[in-house]
This record gives structure tokens, sequence and C-alpha cells, in this order.
């Protein structure tokens, strides 16, 4: 990422609002996913920048910093937690003060590489610094219509925060006080079954880690769904037309439904039944997210006429036509 800009990377401009940033981030993310482009090794390299430069400029610390001080941003950052932490240390027992050197300018000699160089601890040895909550993360995810349906599950493959394993998230030289570093890491999630298009799922403790003993953060997957050819969904409902022959919407007859399970469903056809017409199936929707019940299905008879005529089906049409003109 050396020498790349995060803005150009999401195609924004500096003063992009949140609301701009997330629409670029979205998009680019569903366009490079690895699994829209399955084998890529480019497309793979460029949604690894695209969601480092979403973790950057969505976070309105880190974009600070990243506007500040450039490709330093992340020892900006390290200097920033550090620098907080250890103004939060209390006074030792006894009234023992815990002393701490000055760090000067981050941008200056001796600057990151010295902090915590000469932080001394109290009497005891331990430190008063205070537990930070970790940041929550967010990841794009894009399933089957057939997927959201039954459920399923993603491995995803994401640079994220982990705990310093020098000094357990407690802050050490070798993290430089912020208590994590970025790691690959893959995750195996389950995306339950009834989830829309747009839908956020949430993956309590997956996020970053906490600082000093806080809490992880959590992961929400950003669920994008496909649109299916034969069914269009409302809420928890989904619709879809069936087709039935003239001759079948006059007289009466059975149609077959198809369902999202992949089976079909007879349904009676009353006799003059009109273009149009909507029949419910009840429970043959889709999963209400976190229930056991299911929306329904409305079949709607879309009316086939008849084409290629033979000469007796005119003869036939035009006597219909002559009784009914009386």
């Amino acid at each position: 990422m050396a020498g790349k800009n995060y803005y150009d990377i999401l195609g924004i401009k500096k003063d992009a609002t949140d609301k701009d940033i997330k629409q670029a981030y979205r998009k680019l993310a569903r366009m490079h996913h690895p699994d829209v482009n399955p084998g890529n090794k480019s497309a793979e390299a460029r949604f690894k920048e695209i969601n480092l430069a979403y973790e950057v400029l969505s976070d309105p610390e880190k974009r600070k910093k990243y506007d500040q001080y450039g490709e330093n941003w992340q020892q900006a950052e390290q200097f920033a937690s550090a620098r907080a932490q250890q103004q939060a240390w209390d006074f030792g027992p006894r009234g023992t003060r815990v002393e701490y050197q000055d760090f000067g300018d981050p941008g200056g000699a001796g600057g990151f590489g010295s902090i915590f160089d000469s932080i001394l601890r109290d009497m005891d040895g331990k430190s008063a610094r205070r537990p930070r909550q970790g940041q929550d993360l967010e990841y794009p995810v894009e399933i089957s219509f057939e997927e959201a349906f039954r459920g399923t599950t993603r491995l995803l493959e994401m640079r994220a925060e982990e705990p310093c394993p020098t000094c357990k998230g407690k802050g050490c030289r070798t993290c430089g006080g912020a208590g994590a570093v970025l790691r690959p890491r893959r995750l195996e999630v389950k995306i339950p079954p009834g989830v829309k298009d747009g839908s956020r799922v949430r993956i309590a403790g997956k996020g970053s880690p906490g600082a000093m003993g806080g809490q992880a953060g959590d992961l929400y997957l950003l669920v994008s769904v496909k649109a299916d050819s034969r069914f269009q969904r409302i809420d928890d409902d989904l619709h879809v037309e069936i087709p039935v022959q003239l001759v079948d919407a006059v007289l009466g007859a059975e149609a077959e439904v198809p369902t999202i399970e992949g089976k079909k469903l007879a349904l009676k056809i009353p006799p003059e039944t009109q273009n149009g017409r909507v029949f419910r199936l009840a429970g043959q929707g889709m999963p209400h997210l976190g229930n056991a019940t299911r929306g329904d299905l409305y079949a709607k008879v879309k009316v086939v006429l008849p084409t290629k005529l033979s000469k007796k089906e005119k003869e036939m049409f035009e006597e219909l036509k002559a009784l009914r003109g009386k």
C-alpha cells in the first residue's frame, strides 16, 4: 500500500462525506470480492486494498491521522494511543507518582521508536491503564437467493487487528503501545436463513480486539442478495407469475406453482379466472429472520393467448364472438 492514496483507491475526493465513503466502498467491494472473481489474484489484491482504505477513512480518528500524516498514519495512531494510555496512569501506592518520558514530536528524531522506552511503572510493577473496547468492522458478503432462503456459511479472508503476541494487548514496544497488530485472518461465519439484501449480520466479538483487556468489537456482514429470475421478494413474501392457457382460465383447471424449495405445488384455477388474479399460498415464502415461521407465496395468473390458430379454431372463436355479441 506504500505510496497509494486511500482516497484514490476508493475513487472519492478528500472532502467526501461518511456516506460517500461507505457507498464507494460497498460498490467496489462487491465488484472485486473474491466470491465474484474466483481465482483472480489481481481482484483479490485490489479487494484487500479497498478494505484497508475503508478501514482508515471510515474511522474519524484514523482519517484525521491519515489526512495529517499520510503514509505514516499508523505510526501516528500508535503514538496517540500510547500517549493516551500513559496519561491515564494513576498515582502509585503510598502516593508515589508514576513518571513518564515526554515523547516529543512524533515526526521528529527518536519519536516513534522510543515510545515507552523510559516509562516507569509504579512500585508494585502494575499500571492503571484503562481498558478500551475494540472497533467494530464491516465486511461485504454476496449470496444467492437460495442461500438467503436456506442460510449458508462463508470463509472470510481479511486483514484484522489481533492482540499483540508480546504483551497480550497491554501495550509494549513491539506494538508501539497500541496493544494490537494487523494480521491476515481467516474466519468462517454463518449467515442465517431469511436475510435480505442490505441486511447487517452481527458476529459478536470478531471485530478489532480491545486494548488493555477491553472487549473486542463486533464484525458486521453487509449482505447483498442476488436477484432471482422467478421470484420477487417483498419483505418475507414471494411473488411469482404462473402462465395459464386461455381455455384453462375460462373453463377452470390445475396449474403448477414453483416454490423457492424447488418443488411445484398444484393450484386449482376456478372457471372464468381473470388475467392478473392473485392466489395466496400461506407459509411458502421466505423464512422470518430468527424465527421458524415463513412468509407467504403469491401466485399471479398470466393468461396466455393462443397463437398459430388452425382454421377450425378460428371458426370456433368466430362462433364464440357471435354468441357473445348476442
